[in-house]
This record gives structure tokens, C-alpha cells and sequence, in this order.
């Protein structure tokens, strides 16, 4: 009798968008999502990033309940409404941010995250009121800030200028925790651009990013067809900015829990 030929499982490989090699899933969700081979960091979700930096069990989510609302009636392909409800259903995210606190080695923190999965993490009136309330509660409870971006998005254009302004009202929370001698931990992450980055993003204490993180506002391919000259190589990557200052230091997923809570301890807070 003929032996019927196995099929190797759906989903056990994954190809590495770095380095072009096939890689064993598993080894690199045990790596926590990084490739084994050249050090990819692949996107995470957002509540993964949570697993991956707070301790087990401490997260306590803030302003869950917020919902995105349309209010220009806005439509381009199909009505924002729409778009939000495929998006949520999709991610099981309510909008592109998740707020709180929790554990880190011990520590305690005020701690938000952006994910890039849901409209690439556009920053709209609930990611903005979130933060700010995030960083509000940051300065009434004393408690260290850390904000791990991954916005592709920027300022989410469909809800206009109400999208916009969340740049001012976020960065404005931040200047009274600064003033009340709050320490705010930015942590970088493949892609961080547009609105998000020309505000609460790079208005860190410290600035941390993953490596070869995209960071920048507008994309490279954009000021390149804007400006029609040749970028430096590696322009927007989070080492081109290391070497130029923009932030402090690179940090593989693997060692970040770590230094955020070695420089938490450092500035004595």
C-alpha cells in the first residue's frame, strides 16, 4: 500500500525580511521576535510588548473603554467609521494605543505603547487623549514614564485637525511632568515616524531605540522624490541617528526590560 506523504504544518517557517532566510517560528518567537540569524526585530503587537517588558501579571490597563469616533464623516476609499470597526475586529484593539501601569524588575511605572498594526499606529483624539492622561497620572502618582513607540501613521489624517492637535496636548502633559521632576524613558521601535516623532516620541529623558528601527518624519523614499538627491546610507535608521546624537542609545529587545530598569535606578527614581 502506498504511503501517503506527510505535509509539513502551516505556519511552523517564517521567512526573515532582513537577511531573506527561513527561520523556525518558534525559535524566533523564543528569541522574542527576533531573528536568529542577522537579529531582525520583527513587529510585535502591542500587548505583546507589554508580556515582553512588564513583570507577569502586574499590568493594570488605563482608560480602556475609549472609543474613536468619526467626526468629520470622513471617507477615501471606504468611510472612517467602517475603517474603525474592521480595524478593531482585526487587531482586537479598540485603537492604537494601550495605557497603564505595572511592574518593571520591581519598579513601578506609568507605561504606554503604541502599535503600529492598527491604521500603522496613527496617533488620533484616543491615542492622544491616552497618553495625555497617561502622562497626567504619571505626574499626580510620581511614578517613571515609559512610552514604547512603533507609529508609522504620524497624526492620523482622518479626524484632521482634531488628530493634530493630540501633538500639542501630549507634549504639553510632558513639559508639566518635566517640571514636577518626572523621568520619561522614550523607547524607539521599527517604524516611529511623522507626528509621533516630531513630538512625544523624541521628548524622552532618555531615548532608547531597537535596532534598525525606521525613524524619521517624512520616509526616505518621500524626501527623496521631494528633494531628488541621493540620502546618506542607512539615513533614518536608529544607528544613522546614534551616530548624529538624536538618541541615546540602541537597545536589542532582549536587553531592554534590563535597561530601563538600570536607568530608572540611576536617575533615583
Amino acid at each position: 500500500m502506498k504511503r501517503q506523504k506527510r505535509g509539513v504544518p502551516e505556519g511552523l517557517w517564517q521567512r526573515c525580511p532582513g537577511c531573506q532566510e527561513i527561520i523556525f517560528r518558534k525559535e524566533a518567537e523564543k528569541r522574542l521576535g527576533v531573528c536568529p540569524e542577522c537579529e531582525h526585530h520583527f513587529y510585535v503587537s502591542a500587548r505583546e510588548r507589554i508580556r515582553q517588558v512588564l513583570d507577569e501579571g502586574t499590568f493594570e490597563e488605563w482608560d480602556a473603554n475609549l472609543r474613536p469616533t468619526d467626526p468629520l464623516g470622513f471617507r477615501d476609499k471606504k468611510p472612517y467609521s467602517q475603517r474603525l470597526v474592521e480595524e478593531q475586529a482585526r487587531t482586537g484593539l479598540l485603537d492604537a494605543a494601550i495605557t497603564g501601569t505595572g511592574m518593571i524588575r520591581a519598579r513601578r511605572v506609568a507605561f504606554g505603547v503604541t502599535d503600529s498594526a492598527f491604521i500603522m499606529g496613527s496617533m488620533g483624539s484616543v491615542v492622544g487623549e491616552r497618553l495625555a492622561r497617561l502622562v497626567e497620572r504619571a505626574t499626580r502618582q510620581q511614578l517613571p514614564l515609559i512610552i514604547v513607540s512603533g507609529s508609522g501613521g504620524g497624526a492620523r489624517m482622518h479626524e484632521g485637525i482634531l488628530s493634530l492637535m493630540q501633538m500639542a496636548k501630549v507634549c504639553a502633559a510632558l513639559a508639566r511632568f518635566d517640571l514636577a521632576g518626572g523621568l520619561y524613558i522614550s523607547v524607539l521601535t521599527n517604524p516611529t515616524m511623522g507626528g509621533v516623532a516630531a513630538s512625544f516620541a523624541s521628548l524622552g529623558d532618555v531615548l532608547f531605540a531597537e535596532p534598525r528601527a525606521l525613524i524619521g518624519f517624512a520616509g526616505p523614499r518621500t524626501i527623496k522624490a521631494t528633494l531628488r538627491i541621493e540620502l546618506p546610507k542607512g539615513f533614518q535608521t536608529s544607528e544613522f541617528l546614534l551616530q548624529h546624537g538624536y538618541i541615546d542609545r540602541i537597545v536589542p529587545r532582549a536587553n531592554l526590560k534590563s535597561e530601563i530598569a538600570r536607568t530608572i535606578d540611576y536617575c533615583g527614581k
